[in-house]
C-alpha cells in the first residue's frame, strides 16, 4: 500500500498581497501527475487545506477540481484532516457527499473512535486503518478553571491532548485487530496530528505565529507509540520528529521569504503490512522568491543584474545602509524596472533595517507592518513598565485572545489588531 502524504496548502494565501493561486494551481496539477506517476492508493492531507476560515471562491475551486481530478487514478481513498487555519464546519460541510467518492474528512472535534477509519481496498478488504486527529481546539479538550496558574494551564492542556490520542490510538488498534482477522494480512496503523510537537524547527517568516507555538503545543512525539507511520501537519518545515516515522510534510510552497531557499517536499510511504519506508518527493518551485539585502548601491547593482537575467522573481529587500533617504522604494523599482513592460522582478516588500532599529528606540515614527502582533503586545508592556512577576501571566491571556480571534474565523491577526 503506499501512502501520499502533503499538508499546509493554505490555498487562498497571499504574500505581502500578491495572489498565489497560479503557484497553487501548478502545484495540484503537479501533485495529480506525480500521484499517477507513483500509483498512490492513499492520499492524506493533514491539516490547513485553506489559509483562513472564509476561502474566497477561487482557493474552494481549486480544491474541489483537485479532489475530482483524483478520480480514474489509483487513488482508493482520500483522507482530510482540518488545520487551524481551516473553518472545521466549512471542511466537513460537503462530507456526506464526498465520502461517496471515498473522500474523507474529520475537522470538528468528536470523540476518539470516531476518529478511526477503516479503507477498504478495491476488493473490499482492509488496506489501512487511520486515527484521523484534526487540530485539536482547547475548549474542545478542557474547561478552563479560574485560578489555574500559567503553567498548570499548560500542563493541563498537554495531558488532555495526550489523553485524547491515547483514545484514539487504542480504539485504532482494536480496529486493526478486526481488520487483520477480515483480511488474512498485516494492515498499517496511520495517525495524524496538526499540532506542535516538541523538537519540531520553524523557519523565519514560515507563518507558524508564536500564539500556536506557545498556546497548543509542545506535545511529546511519545503521544504517537502505536502507529506505523504519524503524518504531521502545522510545522511548514519538512522534517522527522524523534523517528523517520514520525514526519512533517512541510507546506508545498514558501510561506515566506525565510523560505526562500528551502527545498518543499511531500512524503511517498511504502508500506510492507506494517512496515514502512518513507520517501520524499521534491516539489518544483512555482514561483522564485528572494530575499536581498545591502546598502543601496548594493542592492541596486543586485537588481540591474537579476533583471538582465529574464527569471520571474518576487523580492523582499532589506536594507541597511546608514544614509537616510526619503526615496528608497523609487530608487529600487526604478532599478527592478517595476512599471517597465517585460521586466520579471518585483518588489513586493521594502524594510528599512536603519529605521526598524530606530523605531525599537522609542523613534515615534513606526510602520506596524514591520511588527508582528506579540512584538506590538511586548512594546506596550515595555511603555508600561509592567512589572516581570505579571508579564507572563499577561502574556498567556494575550495569545488566548489572538487564538480566540484565529479560531472564530474573524481573521487572521496583525499587528493592527494587537493596538
Amino acid at each position: 500500500m503506499r501512502l501520499l502524504h502533503s499538508a499546509d496548502w493554505h490555498l487562498g494565501k497571499s504574500l505581502f498581497g500578491k495572489k498565489r493561486d497560479t503557484e497553487h494551481e501548478a502545484f495540484l496539477r503537479w501533485l495529480t501527475a506525480e500521484v499517477r506517476r507513483e500509483q498512490v492508493d492513499v492520499l492524506l492531507i493533514a491539516g490547513d487545506v485553506f489559509d483562513t476560515t472564509t476561502p474566497p471562491h477561487r482557493a474552494q475551486e481549486l480544491y474541489y477540481q483537485f479532489l475530482m481530478g483524483l478520480q480514474g487514478t489509483s487513488v482508493h481513498h482520500v483522507v482530510v484532516v482540518g488545520g487551524n487555519h481551516d473553518s472545521a464546519a466549512f471542511l466537513e460541510a460537503p462530507g456526506p457527499l464526498l465520502k461517496i467518492l471515498n473522500i474523507h474528512v474529520t475537522a470538528l472535534y468528536t470523540e476518539p473512535a470516531n476518529e478511526v477509519l477503516v479503507l477498504l481496498d478495491s476488493e473490499g478488504l482492509p488496506e489501512a486503518v487511520v486515527g484521523a486527529v484534526p487540530y485539536l481546539r482547547e475548549r474542545d479538550l478542557r474547561l478552563q478553571e479560574s485560578g489555574e496558574t500559567v503553567t498548570e494551564k499548560e500542563e493541563l492542556l498537554k495531558a488532555a491532548v495526550a489523553e485524547h490520542y491515547a483514545q484514539v490510538v487504542s480504539a485504532a488498534q482494536q480496529a486493526r485487530l478486526a481488520a487483520e482477522q477480515k483480511a488474512q494480512r498485516e494492515v498499517p496503523l496511520i495517525l495524524t496530528g496538526h499540532l506542535f510537537t516538541s523538537g519540531g524547527v520553524t523557519a523565519e517568516g514560515d507563518g507558524v505565529r508564536e500564539l500556536y507555538v506557545g498556546t497548543l503545543g509542545h506535545v511529546g512525539p511519545a503521544i504517537f507509540a502505536g502507529a506505523d507511520y504519524t503524518a504531521l501537519g502545522h510545522l511548514h518545515v519538512p522534517q522527522e520528529v524523534g523517528s523517520p516515522l514520525v514526519r512533517y510534510s512541510g507546506s508545498p510552497l514558501p510561506m515566506g521569504f525565510g523560505e526562500a531557499g528551502q527545498q518543499k517536499s511531500v512524503c511517498l510511504v511504502n508500506f510492507q503490512g506494517r512496515s514502512a519506508q518513507v520517501s520524499l518527493l521534491k516539489v518544483p518551485t512555482f514561483q522564485k522568491l528572494l530575499s536581498l539585502r545591502g546598502d543601496l548601491p548594493t542592492l541596486l547593482t543586485a537588481l540591474t543584474e537579476l533583471r538582465l537575467t529574464g527569471e520571474s522573481v518576487w523580492l523582499e529587500l532589506l536594507y541597511d545602509g546608514l544614509a537616510a533617504t526619503g526615496t528608497l522604494r523609487e530608487d529600487l523599482e526604478r532599478a527592478a524596472g517595476t512599471g517597465a513592460e517585460g521586466s520579471p522582478l518585483e518588489i513586493l516588500r521594502v524594510r528599512n533595517l536603519g529605521l526598524t532599529k530606530r523605531v525599537l528606540q522609542d523613534s515615534p515614527e513606526i510602520s506596524l507592518d514591520d511588527l508582528t502582533p506579540i512584538e506590538v503586545f511586548e512594546r506596550c508592556l515595555e511603555a508600561n513598565q509592567t512589572p516581570e512577576s505579571q508579564r507572563a501571566v499577561l502574556r498567556r491571556l494575550y495569545q488566548e485572545i489572538l487564538t480566540t480571534v484565529e479560531e472564530s474565523g474573524l481573521g487572521q491577526a496583525s499587528p493592527h489588531d494587537a493596538v
